[in-house]
């Protein structure tokens, strides 16, 4: 049993953790909160702490000798492998839990305690709109049961922490309709449930299962080319303290242009422009320990510059048909279930100054909040307009005008992302009570903006009648996205049903190719 919570117990917690979120990803993923076939949670949290693990491992120079260094490497191994809402508020857990223990060298039960505590404060923080019933809920009852015992004991407070998360994530069904409805508890606390388990395992010592809960029935930025000036760019991470840091700035901002210093004691990162590398180099080494050091000479890159002044775009899509549309709309597009580094990537990949993100999912607006905090520390303006389907997506991409100010043309791209209603049609993966009533694996589900609005037995059908309940609100132009599993002739059919009942309408169809969803619409 450990007495104290040091930084070879924090390696062997985040390898418990990874390990154990393995064998519940499936368990995980599962936990729906309506019967679609695409829970992901629980491999969004296996790939957001794969990531942690390989910050860990990738630390060559051992620069994770206190508990509070080797949390930090895992919360920034988690922020840029972070995928979903549940793997962005992971990284802002381990985050908390790094400022908290920031100058311990002894963690005890009631230091413990306090990390726990300010890592729920971290993660809800991050949050815009925090809403019961979610891990955020989970986070915070492990905090207060921590707290709870007063105690200095690493076993007593592991415990209750683990028992009050538990306890927490049993109630989530009766804080979230969605889950009482669809008759689970919320993926992401279980998730952090199995993370908490793993923690109390390793500070005992003892093998501690983490029992199935059951399905209740009802980074890395691209280059710049740099200035003519200067022939060169430095990049190194640096061990310092804040005080050698702020003169490790003054001297850097002599030498070049383009200084980035980023980070936060004791682990920097250092990005500067000059023409003596030596001298770049040798101020580093004035501060503190410069390591993972790296020159490049502009005049060896072939990419193009980074145009300040340049409009960029990047998308959230997956299938053929949809990389197709927005490449033609000159965006990039990143893969459906990204990590915060991918995003990243495909921003510095636009070579532009100005960017904006269209995430095209719910659970990807966070990573891409997360990806456009990291490109504007690193002198790219990025904002997110929070689209939710490819349909929003090309409706805002539409809009898009490059006379406009920038800040100008993102209102108009939200404004016209909001304007456009979206709904999707799928199979039922299983049996569930929604808002429409309860369903079977197999049935046809059409969602109007996330919400089960209709059930059905056939396809085609469900489609027409989901198209004429969206037209009857209204409505000029219906985009029909056709997905990879859409039945020949799909498209036909819907385009003559929308000639006959609502002549009116424009209609627009492609073959998007995304799985899951066999048809995607929008309604402006």
């Amino acid at each position: 049993m450990l007495e104290t919570f040091d930084a070879e117990a924090v390696r062997r917690w985040c390898a418990a953790g990874l390990e154990s979120l393995r064998r519940h990803q499936h368990e995980i993923d599962q936990l729906n909160v309506y019967p679609v076939p695409d829970g992901d949670t629980g491999t969004n949290l296996v790939l957001t702490f794969a990531s942690a693990q390989q910050a860990i491992a990738n630390d060559a120079a051992g620069g994770g000798e206190v508990s509070a260094a080797v949390l930090r490497l895992m919360s920034r191994g988690a922020l840029l492998g972070a995928r979903g809402n549940s793997g962005v508020i992971v990284s802002q857990l381990l985050r908390g839990m790094a400022d908290a223990l920031d100058g311990e060298t002894k963690i005890r039960g009631r230091a413990l305690a306090g990390a726990l505590v300010e890592a729920a404060l971290t993660a809800r923080a991050a949050v815009a709109k925090p809403v019961e019933g979610t891990i955020l809920t989970v986070a915070s009852a492990a905090a207060e049961g921590a707290t709870a015992t007063g105690s200095d004991d690493l076993d007593a407070v592991a415990r209750s922490a683990a028992g009050a998360a538990a306890r927490a994530l049993d109630r989530t069904p009766e804080q979230l309709p969605a889950l009482a409805r669809a008759g689970v508890v919320d993926a992401g606390g279980r998730g952090l449930c199995v993370l908490l388990d793993a923690l109390l395992a390793v500070v005992t010592g003892e093998e501690v299962t983490s029992a199935p809960v059951a399905v209740r029935r009802p980074v890395t930025a691209a280059r710049e080319t740099g200035s003519s000036e200067y022939g060169y760019e430095v990049q190194y991470l640096l061990d310092a303290d804040s005080a050698a840091v702020d003169r490790l700035r003054a001297s850097l901002a002599g030498l070049g242009d383009s200084l980035v210093v980023v980070g936060e004691e004791p682990m920097w990162n250092v990005h500067v422009h000059v023409n003596d590398v030596g001298a770049a180099i040798e101020a580093g080494v004035e501060a503190g320990r410069p390591y993972r050091i790296t020159v490049t000479r502009f005049e060896d890159q072939t990419g193009p510059p980074i145009d300040p002044d340049g409009r960029g775009a990047v998308v959230v899509a997956a299938g053929p048909g949809l990389v197709e549309l927005f490449g033609g709309e000159g965006a990039r597009v990143v893969g459906a279930n990204p990590s915060t580094a991918e995003i990243l990537d495909a921003v510095f990949a636009t070579r532009a100054g100005r960017v904006v993100v269209l995430p095209d999912d719910p659970d990807t607006q966070a990573v891409a909040g997360a990806a456009a905090r990291e490109a504007q520390a690193r002198g790219v303006r990025v904002s997110v307009v929070p689209t939710r389907s490819p349909v929003q997506a090309l409706a805002a991409l539409a809009v898009r005008n490059a006379g406009r100010g920038f800040e100008d043309d993102v209102i108009a791209m939200a404004e016209a992302a909001g304007a456009c209603r979206y709904a999707e049609v799928c199979y039922a993966s299983r049996e569930a009570l929604t808002v429409a009533g309860r369903c079977r694996p197999g049935d046809v589900l059409a969602l109007v903006e996330d919400e089960v609005h209709i059930i059905g037995t056939d396809l085609a059908q469900t489609c027409r009648d989901l198209l004429d309940r969206m037209l009857g609100g209204g409505g000029e132009l219906a985009t029909l996205l056709l997905g990879a599993d859409a039945p020949a002739g799909l498209g036909d059919d819907l385009s003559d049903h929308l000639g006959r009942q609502w002549p009116f309408v424009e209609v627009q169809v492609y073959d998007g190719g995304q799985p899951t969803y066999p048809l995607l619409v929008g309604i402006e």
